[in-house]
């Protein structure tokens, strides 16, 4: 940010410009996010560390420009719920971001004799079903 050295505080309504983020998005963040934790002073005004600042530089670039959802975030994250804000990560600013972790693969799900009993009513019904429109053309 112009102006500012990137060892300087932040705050909300410059990190928000910055970024291109309403404030409430970067509250929001706050909320999902607990390795980002703002100093709030008097007045609960929010204060951003440079470690903030990166982070929040970094969930911004991986959920609009990477294409990861909020929970895929915490996943490259490496978030564990309750864990402490004290557990900052250090993340530089250039590192690329992780790729994404394929979902695995769906498996079939396991049928039985009642099951299949069930699908040949079911194609019965249908048959019957298929008789009686053509019938009623």
């Amino acid at each position: 940010m112009a102006g500012k050295s990137e060892q300087a505080f932040r705050t909300i309504s410059e990190l928000a410009g910055e970024l291109g983020v309403p404030q409430h998005i970067l509250r929001y963040w706050e909320t999902r996010f607990p390795q980002l934790r703002p100093l709030q002073r008097a007045g609960n005004r929010r204060y951003y560390r440079p470690d903030d600042v990166a982070l929040a530089r970094r969930i911004h670039h991986l959920l609009n420009s990477e294409g990861y959802t909020i929970r895929g975030v915490q996943r490259v994250l490496g978030e564990k719920r309750g864990a402490s804000a004290e557990a900052r990560p250090q993340l530089p600013l250039d590192a690329p971001a992780p790729a994404p972790v394929p979902a695995p693969p769906a498996v079939a799900p396991q049928t039985g004799p009642r099951d299949a009993l069930a699908a040949e009513r079911l194609r019965s019904i249908r048959a019957s079903l298929a008789s009686a429109l053509e019938e009623s053309r």
